[in-house]
């Protein structure tokens, strides 16, 4: 693999900036900008993923940001799921794990991803 230093990195992102307007759904893959362009992205998804990588959620913040989005309260998502609150507060505060037929009603009523919840 090749590496690709800062400079090269910041002068990925400036060019992605110059040719996004250049280039749209569709303008054909072998036209020129948009060549570049996929050029340019590689370049930055390469040092981004060396240098930032993304960890993967914990199953307390995949039921925290759920929560957020579903608009529900712990107490909400307890009585939903056949929990007590406290069991709710020990899952988002990592004391506790789910059982799988628990996380199996969290995925199903948080909208949660089961590869997620599994850590996939």
């Amino acid at each position: 693999m090749i590496e690709i230093t800062e400079i090269q990195y910041e002068y990925a992102l400036a060019r992605i900036e110059e040719l996004l307007p250049l280039v749209d759904n569709s303008t054909p893959a072998n036209e020129r900008n948009a060549v570049e362009l996929s050029i340019m992205s590689e370049v930055v998804i390469a040092y981004e993923k060396e240098h930032f990588p993304i960890e993967k959620p914990t199953i307390a913040q995949l039921i925290e940001l759920a929560l957020e989005e579903a608009n529900m309260s712990q107490k909400q998502l307890a009585n939903e799921i056949g929990v007590s609150p406290s069991r709710i507060n020990d899952y988002l505060s990592g004391r506790a794990e789910p059982t799988l037929k628990v996380a199996k009603s969290l995925c199903k009523v948080l909208s949660i991803n089961p590869a997620a919840m599994l850590g996939m």
